[in-house]
């Protein structure tokens, strides 16, 4: 996974897209090596660029195969990415076509295709003479921008709402901030935004909560050293006042890395007995400890498999538990784009076995009377709804505790879809351990 010798824009936004779409990696781990290289002004063109790619895909890929004769192999394979990116800019983006079409050639040849610079300079000129920005397939699956197999599940789950699912996890994700109130009000913070002259908006349904109107750096913002503030979506920010910890209680934050809900329930829950924050990667806690430093909060950070219970429970019971189970993540596309190529149709079914097995095992470890939040962050009915069914049907002393109203053991629990009140998709049922 090493980058090209010679830092340049354009060849290290096509070495990102194809880390992803080729070898697997996570855009995260990618961006950071590549942004890295480069100012913060061309880092974030970096990364526009880069996601907007993995949006457009299908119908980038459409193209490519209008105008490439024949497939890219081995080392030049990467060059087919510089040809999505060039495709990408001249139909998606600012970018003027003679930039996008000069520039991208160049970085064909700091990767390695000085031979065939000719050949892409053809493509991308061609695209400009047959005008294909304008040519747009009018294939649902094409336009949705999503692989075929995710697309028909979405289809089968929600055929009402599709139109609006699709639009929302294809929809920039607004940045969402959580007030520390341990360090500051949410008043307060408001009057530090506008002093610096940053808009936002409030949302009734989350008291700590503000949404940035406008873009801006956050470690520029008020109060981010003091910990006055966290970065978390309005839907992630609903864990923590559904599973309404009390004072004197024994909390399990399960698969918390990194951290955000454990922070949210330490912030608005003072003399908790004990708050363990349990997760698989300890890359991932160190991460959280950093965050909760910043928060000026302490949870019991442990590294286990979550599935395995005798491993690391001490046989002490738990009042609550929250757990955010490992999932697709098909509700945060729209924030990290990458995941509609990196997540398979074959994964889902590893998932709902590793989900059920944690959710069955860690049930032993909540007292009777004590309340279990399962989380996801996927729109998958299989993922939700049909787990926490089939469990309140497998386990007699499992009762449901309704979020919403109309909640039934076959339709149990609150599905948030992509966009919905400008939050990301989620899942969240409460279960009550009679």
């Amino acid at each position: 996974m090493k980058l090209p010798a010679k830092v340049d824009l354009r060849a290290d936004t096509a070495w990102v897209i194809f880390q992803v779409l080729e070898q697997g990696k996570s855009s995260r781990e990618a961006l950071a090596m590549a942004q890295a290289r480069h100012s913060k002004q061309d880092a974030a063109w970096l990364q526009e660029m880069a996601m907007g790619v993995f949006r457009h895909l299908p119908q980038l890929q459409i193209w490519l195969r209008e105008l490439l004769e024949q497939p890219l192999k081995g080392s030049k394979k990467i060059l087919e990415h510089v040809i999505l990116l060039g495709f990408y800019q001249q139909a998606y983006s600012r970018v003027s076509d003679h930039a996008a079409v000069a520039a991208t050639v160049n970085a064909a040849e700091v990767l390695g295709g000085k031979g065939l610079k000719g050949l892409i300079n053809a493509i991308l000129r061609n695209f400009q003479r047959q005008q294909l920005a304008e040519q747009v397939s009018d294939n649902p699956i094409i336009r949705s921008g999503l692989p075929k197999w995710l697309y028909k599940r979405l289809a089968n789950a929600y055929p009402q709402k599709l139109e609006s699912l699709l639009s929302g996890m294809n929809q920039p994700a607004p940045v969402w901030l959580r007030v520390n109130q341990l360090q500051c009000t949410q008043p307060d913070y408001c009057n530090a935004l506008t002093e610096a002259g940053i808009r936002f908006a409030l949302s009734e349904e989350h008291p700590d909560a503000v949404l940035l109107l406008d873009r801006t750096p956050i470690t520029t913002l008020p109060g981010f050293a003091e910990g006055w503030f966290s970065v978390q979506d309005g839907a992630a920010q609903l864990a923590a006042p559904l599973l309404d910890a009390q004072p004197g209680e024994r909390i399990l934050d399960c698969c918390a890395a990194p951290g955000g809900k454990s922070a949210h329930i330490l912030e608005r829950t003072a003399g908790l007995a004990e708050l363990i924050a349990l997760d698989s990667e300890a890359s991932r806690l160190k991460r959280m400890t950093e965050n909760l430093q910043r928060l000026q909060i302490h949870a019991n950070l442990v590294c286990a498999d979550a599935a395995e219970v005798n491993s690391w429970w001490d046989g002490k019971p738990f009042d609550r538990i929250l757990l955010d189970a490992p999932c697709s993540a098909t509700g945060v596309i729209r924030r990290h784009p990458d995941i509609r190529w990196l997540r398979k149709s074959a994964d889902i079914e590893a998932l709902q076995t590793l989900q059920y097995k944690i959710l069955a095992n860690l049930w032993r470890t909540l007292k009777p009377g004590g309340t279990l939040l399962y989380a996801t962050c996927s729109v998958l009915p299989v993922e939700n709804t049909a787990q926490i069914s089939r469990f309140l049907q497998e386990h007699s002393d499992a009762q449901l505790l309704p979020i919403q109203p109309g909640e039934t053991i076959e339709q149990p629990g609150r599905q948030i879809l992509p966009g919905e009140q400008q939050m990301d998709g989620f899942y969240y049922a409460r279960l009550l351990k009679s």
